[in-house]
């Protein structure tokens, strides 16, 4: 282990002498050429302390290496030319009583000619005069970028034998100690690192692909092995294309939109070699290894998720066409009896009548939606078209809106142009659009609170826009409040099945437009949705 350093023992200087400025410069080009040959830290330190010892002419040394916080965290000790091991009871004794623990609270290199007369020595039973008795020392901190990484130790049997030649030699092996015990640190943190990366990466329950820039397979853990059904040998054979189809638009072409370090996430299928389709939620971003840009893609199985999908999917679709054909005679049973009553609108009787009317046509529309959205996201074009004014489209949504509104006594602002262009839409489902924007604002906004709702024309169509004083929504949330089944927790009170803002997408999207909210959590919400017009 120590071949090299052997050799150099031939010249080392005599026990009883201070070191020549030969002996030095040989020690300090042999402890150069062995602190650059190993990057293990314990390899380091038992050749820094070998090497110090021998060209010292000491007999006893030890090195005590601390973390960044000032702990100990490893030690080497040398004792007659064999290397022994600290307890750490012995390293939290030295540090808090003796020479070593006193240099690395100073920062301060020193010389004990007799350790019986210096109360910095740790006094052991083998100081006693009838066992070797007093000794000679030498200890100096060891840094690195002026942090203290350790402090290395000296003794000598012999009092006065060790003198202020010895200490500046070992200061400069202590100079040298400092750059390789750091980058052993650096070394050892990175290979932990690695290990932590790698224990990670084979445990993870998500199947996840490592590629190169063009798709490649480099590398996959045993999830992605056995979902996959490829082994080692045929996993170099295949490119990221052949396990799932990509998604290039969220990716970019040949994976440009990866290049700057952002993430792209899509759903895909997982194709294994029995044939099967797994439904999976692609995560793909760019990795380095030895300095070279990868893609790691992690596809986390979305079976469960989707099935329950299709559940919803179903139940919606059976309460639809359960309940359609009954409230439809409902709503026709009750324009009937509204238009039996006589009297007062305030009435008792016809006031009840409108009151359920309300609450069916609110029912009908959400049976509608459940349709549409089952519809829309088959991909079926929009119904029946016509020319539609905006205005009037504003005013029956309103009109729809306002007995609810009054009942909270609050305010509903109308903003319309006098003159706007017709639109090209499916009368019923945007009326039901802005219906549903209106109630989700009567809804959030406090009793006695004032709402908007209006028109703006703009260069590229006409725009509908509704505002709320309600509690708003935090940012984080504003995209995904227009996906199905998504519920905020913003007000526990009020409830909703999560449909209502995931159809108003849908349908918007489905006549060439788009929806969009502003928000500012405790100042309310704006949304809105723009149509093109007719030229």
């Amino acid at each position: 282990m120590f071949r090299k350093s052997n050799k150099a023992l031939k010249s080392q200087t005599s026990i009883q002498d201070p070191p020549t400025e030969r002996a030095s410069l040989e020690l300090l080009y042999h402890t150069s050429r062995e602190f650059a040959s190993a990057l293990d830290l314990k390899t380091v330190l038992q050749r820094v302390l070998y090497l110090s010892v021998q060209y010292a002419g000491a007999m006893n040394g030890s090195i005590i290496v601390f973390d960044e916080h000032g702990a100990p965290v490893d030690s080497a000790l040398i004792y007659g030319n064999q290397f022994r091991d600290h307890s750490t009871h012995q390293l939290r004794v030295i540090l808090d009583s003796g020479l070593a623990g006193w240099v690395a609270r100073t920062r301060t290199a020193t010389l004990i000619l007799d350790t019986s007369q210096d109360e910095r020595w740790l006094r052991r039973p083998d100081d006693l005069p009838d066992q070797t008795g007093p000794k000679s020392a030498v200890s100096a901190p060891i840094l690195a970028q002026d942090q203290l990484v350790g402090v290395i130790t000296l003794v000598h049997p012999q009092p006065g034998t060790l003198t202020n030649d010895h200490l500046e030699l070992l200061q400069a092996i202590a100079g040298q100690a400092g750059v390789a015990i750091h980058h052993a640190q650096l070394y050892q943190s990175l290979q932990a690192a690695h290990q932590r990366y790698r224990e990670l990466f084979e445990d993870s329950v998500n199947p996840i692909f490592v590629t190169d820039w063009q798709g490649a397979m480099v590398e996959a853990n045993r999830a992605a092995l056995g979902s996959s059904g490829l082994d080692e040998e045929k996993l170099q054979q295949n490119n990221i294309m052949d396990v799932h189809a990509v998604n290039w638009e969220a990716v970019g072409e040949n994976f440009a939109g990866l290049q700057n370090g952002s993430t792209a996430t899509y759903e895909s299928h997982l194709n294994n070699t029995l044939g099967n389709k797994i439904p999976v939620q692609v995560q793909v971003h760019r990795i380095w290894i030895d300095d070279q840009p990868h893609l790691q893609w992690i596809l986390r199985d979305i079976t469960e998720r989707k099935d329950l999908d299709r559940l919803r999917e179903d139940l919606a679709s059976m309460i639809y066409h359960d309940l359609r054909s009954p409230l439809s005679n409902i709503v026709s049973s009750m324009d009937i009896l509204d238009t039996l009553l006589e009297g007062d609108p305030s009435s008792g009787p016809r006031a009840l009548v409108n009151i359920a009317l309300r609450s069916t046509e609110r029912i009908e529309r959400l049976t509608e939606a459940l349709l549409d959205i089952s519809r829309l996201e088959a991909g079926q074009p929009v119904g029946e078209r016509q020319w539609v004014s905006p205005q009037a489209l504003l005013i029956d949504a309103y009109d729809a809106i306002l007995p609810i509104a009054l009942n909270k006594k609050q305010i509903v602002e109308m903003i319309v142009p006098d003159s706007l262009p017709q639109v090209w839409v499916d009368n019923d489902m945007i009326r039901r659009v802005f219906i549903n924007l209106l109630e989700n604002a009567v809804k959030y906004t406090p009793y006695e609170g004032t709402l908007k709702a209006g028109i703006i024309q703009k260069a590229d169509g006409v725009e509908f826009f509704v505002e709320d004083t309600g509690q708003g929504i935090p940012e984080e949330d504003q995209q995904r409040i227009f996906n199905k089944y998504t519920r905020l927790q913003t007000n526990p009170g009020l409830k909703s099945l999560g449909l209502g803002l995931a159809f108003c997408r849908l349908a918007v999207e489905a006549h060439g437009g788009k929806i969009q909210v502003h928000s500012v959590p405790g100042k309310g919400s704006r949304f809105s949705f723009q149509l093109p017009v007719a030229e």
